[in-house]
Parts: C-alpha cells; sequence; structure tokens
C-alpha cells in the first residue's frame, strides 16, 4: 500500500511539473477543446490536417479552423467538393483558434499524464476499498482523493474553455495541493512512525510555519499572473518581464527570508534535541534550493525552465512540511501524555 500512495504522488508531482511547464511554455491553448485535442484523440502533426477537405470522412466534434476561427462537425458525414456550413458549428466556448504543433503536444502529453494519474489514483482506491474491514478511514480518504481527481479534471477543462483565466488556473493548482494532501495523509496512515516526542511541542509553530509557505505560494501565484501578461507583452525580453513589479512581488521576494529565518530557527532546536530529521534537513534544502531559483529569475532574466522548477519546489517544499506535521502532532500526543 505505502509503494502504491507513492506512485500516486510521484505520478501527482510529474503532472504538477508537466503543468507548470505548458505555462513556462505558453501551451495551455495547444488543444482547444477538452477532452479531447482538436476533436481527435491523438492530436494532429501539421497545420494542413485543420484544413476543410473534399471527399473526406468527418467524425462528429472533430475540428477545423475556417476564416481564423474554431468549426465542429455537428455529425459524422463525408464532405462533398464545396464546404457546406450546415455540416458545421461554431465553437462557443472561446475565439482562440491557432495551432502550433509544439503546444499541441506539450499540452497533450500533459494530459495523458493527468490520465495516468487519475488511473492511478482509481486503482489505489480500489486498494483502499478491499481492506476496507481493516482500514475504514483508508478508505474514505482515498474515496476523498477520487473525487478530488474528477473535481481537478473538471477544473482542467474550465481553464481551457475560460481561455487561460488566471483565477482558475490558480484554483487548478491549489486543487493539485489537496491532492498531495490527501494522498500524503493516506501515506502517513500506511507509515511507520519514528518516535521523536520532543518534536510534539513544537507541533504548533511547524503549523505556522507551513502556513507562511502557503501564504508564500499564494503569493506567488499573483506574482506568477503579473509575469505572464509581461511575458505576453515582452515575449523575447525576459529581462522586461519583472519592470515595474508591483509592490506584492517585494513582498513575496522579502517574505522567504521570513520562511528561512524560521525554518532555521525550528532546525536548530531539533538539532539540539538530536531530533534532526532527514524530512526537516530535506525542508531546509528545499527552501534554499527555492530561494535559489527565485534569484535566478530576477537577477538572470528567467533562465529556461527555472520557472517550472520554482514551482515544482514550492510544492514539494509545501508536501514536505505537511507531511512533518502529520508526525510532529503525533508525537504531540505521545509528549502531551
Amino acid at each position: 500500500m505505502r509503494k502504491l500512495i507513492l506512485a500516486n504522488l510521484f505520478i501527482v508531482y510529474l503532472v504538477i511539473a508537466a503543468g507548470a511547464i505548458v505555462r513556462m511554455t505558453g501551451s495551455g491553448m495547444g488543444c482547444p477543446d477538452w477532452p479531447k485535442c482538436f476533436g481527435y484523440l491523438v492530436p494532429p502533426t501539421e497545420r494542413s490536417q485543420l484544413d476543410w477537405k473534399t471527399q473526406h470522412n468527418y467524425h462528429k466534434k472533430e475540428v477545423i479552423i475556417v476564416d481564423e476561427s474554431l468549426r465542429v462537425a455537428v455529425r459524422d458525414f463525408t464532405s462533398e467538393n464545396q464546404y457546406n456550413p450546415d455540416n458545421w458549428a461554431p465553437y462557443t466556448k472561446h475565439d482562440y483558434a491557432v495551432f502550433n504543433v509544439y503546444h499541441t503536444w506539450i499540452e497533450f502529453i500533459n494530459r495523458l499524464l493527468g490520465a495516468l494519474a487519475g488511473l492511478g489514483i482509481l486503482v489505489l482506491f480500489g486498494a483502499c476499498l478491499w481492506r476496507f474491514k481493516t482500514a475504514p478511514m483508508d478508505s474514505l480518504w482515498a474515496t476523498l482523493t477520487l473525487l478530488g481527481m474528477g473535481f481537478q479534471a473538471w477544473l482542467g477543462k474550465t481553464v481551457v474553455d475560460s481561455n487561460l483565466l488566471p483565477l482558475k488556473i490558480t484554483l487548478h493548482m491549489a486543487m493539485a495541493c489537496l491532492l498531495v494532501v490527501f494522498l500524503l495523509i493516506l501515506l502517513f496512515r500506511n507509515s511507520n512512525k519514528k518516535r521523536h516526542t520532543s518534536l510534539g511541542k513544537y507541533a504548533p509553530l511547524v503549523g505556522v510555519a507551513l502556513g507562511l509557505t502557503v501564504l508564500q505560494i499564494a503569493m506567488g501565484t499573483q506574482v506568477r499572473q503579473f509575469v505572464d501578461i509581461q511575458m505576453k507583452q515582452w515575449v523575447a525580453l525576459p529581462s522586461q518581464w519583472l519592470a515595474d513589479a508591483p509592490l506584492r512581488f517585494y513582498i513575496h521576494r522579502s517574505f522567504s527570508l521570513l520562511v528561512l529565518a524560521l525554518h532555521l530557527y525550528l532546525g536548530w532546536q531539533f538539532y539540539k534535541m538530536g531530533a534532526l530529521t532527514r524530512n526537516f534537513k530535506a525542508i531546509l534544502a528545499l527552501i534554499a534550493a527555492n530561494i535559489l531559483t527565485g534569484i535566478a529569475m530576477y537577477y538572470i532574466d528567467f533562465p529556461w525552465g527555472s520557472q517550472p522548477l520554482h514551482l515544482v519546489l514550492s510544492l514539494l517544499l509545501f508536501g514536505l512540511q505537511f507531511y512533518f506535521l502529520l508526525l510532529c502532532y503525533h508525537q504531540k500526543k505521545a509528549y502531551d501524555l
């Protein structure tokens, strides 16, 4: 069970990384419809595949581009020698009608990974149901994870339908964090807990540290929305992406030092008690790595890959902190006794 949960966590983080790459490359609308891509299970590889053709077998909901707008087949039919508008309906959910093969396949791979994550969570749900008599609470958390994955898939659809509305992208990421939480609770329930009862008295402060990280991630999403707008205006000039940055960027940048300081204090206390676990050492390493990627984006003008790496490191940090918090509160019960 532990290996199955870890496999699901790995896949979910892989989806998060893929989503970050989609956003970095501007590929979010590479597939303008959902769940298919231009109406196909396997998307096209050339723009010509989306042109109207004579004597061609079209299937319902397949998409073509006509006069720079999307048209959707209303039925199965074979085209004649002239374009018949009665066979087609305009795509009304948005007006984005651009084909870029790289964007399309980056987004398509992201969706494939999402489908793999859904399949993995379905298997986990079945495994937990099989053990319902011995571990009924596992079934509850597995059910919440499965429902969360379904909701996440629906959110993905709304993101595409809204033509990448920033608020919906942020909600999509927040739901990914919640899925990580559910899986980590399942992992904690199926793990051996090493006894460091001295950690228990620091549980509230560890909770504060996690809260600061969540606040930092939330501010980061706001900064990212600003950067997205700048990227569209200054496509080839990363040095301008943080020009005239809003106040929240500077708060976000300085806030990282507060997060670091609190964790260094906790680390020092744990070290003195002989309870500096590998988990917490990894937390400190992730904070340092995250600060370094932030410095790289600001001072080296967003080197390739720095944006998705920054996001993935942030969410890995969130996951490790949450798991460590579970451990601390578990030990707090023993400490209180």
